[in-house]
């Protein structure tokens, strides 16, 4: 299959994007989404030919954190190195969407996945692997970041109650649309392609093993994404795309595929955490103490759903660990910006020193 041609226009860049590029276009560079990301070096696609694209150290250290620095999606400001194919990027435009989560291990920092994307897929395998909590917290990352959700509920072929799972995601998805297909068969795969269309971009997102490539590849109407069969013993898959990358469809359309995530933290606000669980926030507000835990006090009206069934323990479980990683990343935040607030004042306190002190006079003791 010939492969698809590639212009701004088929970036999704637009005349607000052109506008708010004038000033980059005075100083002679060139707008790039970032299509692939490996370390500091970029592949850009741009008006011609995809260049690679690399940071200088400028702007690499005026980044405060590694969310700064592109990431697949962005739109960056690039110029071409004299007598090279390569070029350099100057300038990451403002994101219009994003996903995050908190990087994996023990740092409290903030990992953008990808950006400016209209729709996440949310994908899930109807099998041993099936995770509705996970779904829970898939959705609260695309509400946090702007993100329209979809849930894709894949390998349908596999499953025998797949009305139940239905239900059970239906239950937890808020407005957003569920849909079972099967990337083997074709199931359903209609109402999964329609929603990809010109002039968007949507991203896959699932752990290792639930078929986002295949579901691409469907998509596409090619092979253009390795596949790997899951484990029959633990229902587990390996990682079949290394890295996130932008793909250009026949119709159009930009996907992103995304490695499977072995470890997902989320990255929110408080507010997205309460809107993720708006009905357990409203049950909350009729509890007879204001700062109710929800875990051992009396008269406590969460506790008293889940005893009548009002509120699943699955739901209510999935509600209490939000919490917990809502407190931890709040406490590690203030911690962060203590420290901060500690180096600016000591650097401060050190360029008023040097002021009231020159080089060639020493203070008395």
């Amino acid at each position: 299959m010939a492969k698809p041609k590639i212009t701004l226009a088929t970036l999704c860049w637009n005349e607000a994007l052109e506008q708010s590029f004038a000033a980059c276009r005075q100083k002679g560079w060139l707008p790039a989404r970032v299509a692939v990301e490996d370390k500091h070096h970029y592949v850009l696609f741009n008006a011609d030919e995809p260049v690679v694209g690399k940071i200088p150290g400028k702007l690499l250290h005026a980044a405060k954190s590694n969310a700064e620095l592109p990431k697949v999606g962005d739109w960056v400001a690039f110029s071409m190195v004299p007598n090279e194919d390569k070029a350099v990027i100057h300038q990451v435009l403002p994101r219009r969407t994003k996903l995050s989560r908190k990087v994996p291990g023990r740092e409290t920092e903030e990992q953008v996945l990808v950006t400016n994307v209209d729709i996440a897929f949310i994908v899930q395998a109807l099998d041993r692997s099936f995770n509705p909590g996970l779904i829970q917290r898939h959705l609260a990352m695309a509400v946090e970041g702007g993100v329209k959700p979809v849930v894709v509920l894949n390998k349908a072929d596999l499953c025998d109650d797949i009305l139940a799972k239905l239900a059970a995601v239906e239950s937890i998805a808020d407005q957003a649309p569920v849909i079972a297909v099967s990337a083997r068969t074709g199931r359903a795969m209609d109402s999964l392609t329609q929603l990809v269309r010109p002039g968007q971009t949507v991203v896959f997102i699932g752990k290792s093993g639930v078929g986002k490539s295949s579901l691409i590849n469907h998509i596409y109407g090619d092979d253009v994404l390795p596949t790997t069969e899951v484990r029959a013993s633990d229902a587990k898959g390996r990682h079949t795309t290394s890295w996130r990358e932008l793909i250009v469809l026949p119709n159009g359309g930009l996907v992103i595929d995304t490695p499977g995530m072995r470890e997902f933290q989320m990255w929110l606000s408080e507010e997205t955490g309460q809107e993720a669980f708006a009905d357990v926030e409203a049950l909350a507000v009729q509890c007879h103490f204001r700062s109710c835990s929800h875990t051992t006090e009396k008269r406590c009206a969460v506790l008293a759903a889940v005893t009548s069934g009002g509120l699943t323990q699955e739901r209510y479980d999935s509600y209490l660990k939000l919490k917990r990683e809502l407190k931890f990343l709040n406490q590690a935040a203030q911690h962060r910006e203590l420290i901060v607030n500690q180096r600016q004042t000591k650097t401060a306190q050190r360029a008023l020193d040097r002021r009231k002190f020159p080089a060639d006079e020493t203070p008395e003791d």
